[in-house]
């Protein structure tokens, strides 16, 4: 019955994982930053960081991907045609 935190106990920045992205899909590219998908100023945090610390000590979990492995895995599905058909890019999805 208690909030815990799931997650990698470990942050990284918008510009850092975009740049990161890029390099593992192998392409080159530029973030473009639509003015109706900016929060205002002062509506959000500045920074995440899962602490994991809690979960950790409850039940031994740690993560099994390193946000890199993760991110290879996911930039493979996308790779996949079959899964292409499947994922509605036109639609934003919050």
């Amino acid at each position: 019955g208690e909030i815990t935190n799931i997650g990698s106990n470990s942050e990284i920045s918008i510009r850092d994982l975009f740049a990161l992205i890029t390099r593992l899909a192998g392409v080159e590219a530029m973030a473009v930053e639509e003015h109706e998908r900016v929060r205002p100023a002062n509506s959000e945090v500045r920074r995440l960081w899962c602490d994991n610390s809690k979960i950790k000590r409850i039940t031994g979990f740690s993560p099994s991907y390193s946000l890199e492995e993760g991110l290879n895995m996911t930039i493979e599905w996308f790779r996949k045609s079959e899964n292409i058909r499947r994922y509605k890019e036109k639609k934003y999805n919050v």
